[in-house]
C-alpha cells in the first residue's frame, strides 16, 4: 500500500485499525469535498462548485472523497431550522497543507462570512491546521460550511468535537452573521473585533458577561464602531459561549493529540503526517 493512502479515513486504519465511519470509504490522497444536500443533488450546482475547487485547489473534485451535509446536521449544531434546500454552502479540505490554518472563500458566492470568521470559529474549536476553501453555486451566506469543515476533522482524526464546543463555534459565526446583515459594520471590522475580545477574555479566563459586555463596549468607543446594545449583548454572549467551552476544547485536542502521538498539546497535522512517515 503506497504512503500517499492517506484519505481522510484510511488514516484510522493505518494506525488503529478501527472501523470506517458511514459515508466515507479509502481515497488515494489527503483531501476530502463536504457537499450541502442542495448542491449535491443539482448536477448543475454540483458542476459549478467542481470547478471552484478544481480551479483553486487545483485538484480533480471528481476523484476526491466527499460527504453529504444535510440540513438535520446543521440544525442539530445550530438551533436553527434550515430545510434541505438552503443547505448550499460546500467545502474542500486539504488536510496535507501544514502550518497555520488557511480558508479560501468563494467571494462571489458566500456572501456574508469570511476567511477570518471560519479561521476564527475554527481556533475556537481547537482546529488550527489544514486547508479550507469554501464556495456555494448561488449567493449563500456561508453559515452551514463550518459544520461540514468540522465533520471533516473528526473524520480525519476519528475524534469527536464535543456538541458543546460544535454549538459554540457555530453560534460564533451565526452571531456574526446576523450582526453583519443588520449593522453597519464591516466583516474586517467585526472580525478583528471578535478575535480580540476573545483574546483577552481567553488571556484573562474571563467567564463573567458583564465584564464581557464592557470590554467590547469600550472596544468599540476606541475603534470608532457603531453597534446596538442588543448585538453587543449577543456578541458577548457568543464569546461566553466560546470560553465556557475551553474545558472540552482542551480535552478534545488531548484526545487528537494521543492519536497521533504529538506531545504538543495542539492539534497538529504535522504530527499526523510525521507518524506516517511523510
Amino acid at each position: 500500500m503506497r504512503k500517499s493512502l492517506i484519505g481522510i479515513i484510511l488514516l484510522s486504519i493505518i494506525i488503529v485499525g478501527i472501523a470506517l465511519p458511514a459515508g466515507f470509504s479509502v481515497q488515494t490522497d489527503s483531501k476530502v469535498i463536504t457537499y450541502g444536500e442542495a448542491t449535491y443533488n443539482n448536477a448543475g450546482y454540483k458542476s459549478s462548485v467542481d470547478n471552484f475547487f478544481n480551479q483553486q485547489a487545483h485538484v480533480d473534485a471528481g476523484n476526491i472523497e466527499y460527504k453529504i451535509i444535510n440540513a438535520d446536521q446543521v440544525n442539530t449544531v445550530t438551533g436553527k431550522s434550515y430545510s434541505s434546500g438552503q443547505i448550499l454552502s460546500s467545502a474542500l479540505i486539504d488536510l496535507s497543507e501544514q502550518g497555520n490554518i488557511k480558508v479560501t472563500v468563494d467571494k462571489s458566492k458566500i456572501t456574508t462570512i469570511t476567511a477570518d470568521m471560519y479561521i476564527s470559529a475554527l481556533k475556537s474549536a481547537g482546529i488550527t491546521q489544514g486547508h479550507a476553501y469554501v464556495t456555494s453555486p448561488v449567493p449563500a451566506t456561508g453559515e452551514s460550511a463550518l459544520t461540514g469543515i468540522m465533520n471533516c476533522y473528526e473524520a480525519v482524526t476519528d475524534v469527536e468535537i464535543p456538541d458543546t464546543v460544535k454549538e459554540a463555534a457555530n453560534d460564533e459565526i451565526y452571531t456574526q452573521a446576523e450582526i453583519i446583515e443588520t449593522e453597519n459594520v464591516t466583516a474586517d471590522e467585526l472580525s478583528e473585533l471578535v478575535d480580540d475580545v476573545k483574546e483577552t477574555v481567553q488571556n484573562e479566563n474571563i467567564t463573567d458577561h458583564t465584564t464581557i459586555v464592557n470590554i467590547i463596549y469600550n472596544y468599540t468607543v476606541n475603534n470608532n464602531i457603531n453597534l446596538t446594545n442588543s448585538s453587543i449583548e449577543n456578541l458577548a454572549t457568543s464569546i461566553e459561549g466560546v470560553q465556557a467551552v475551553q474545558g472540552d476544547v482542551e480535552s478534545y485536542t488531548s484526545q487528537v493529540t494521543e492519536f497521533v502521538g504529538n506531545n504538543s498539546g495542539d492539534f497538529s497535522l504535522d504530527g499526523l503526517f510525521s507518524k506516517l512517515g511523510l
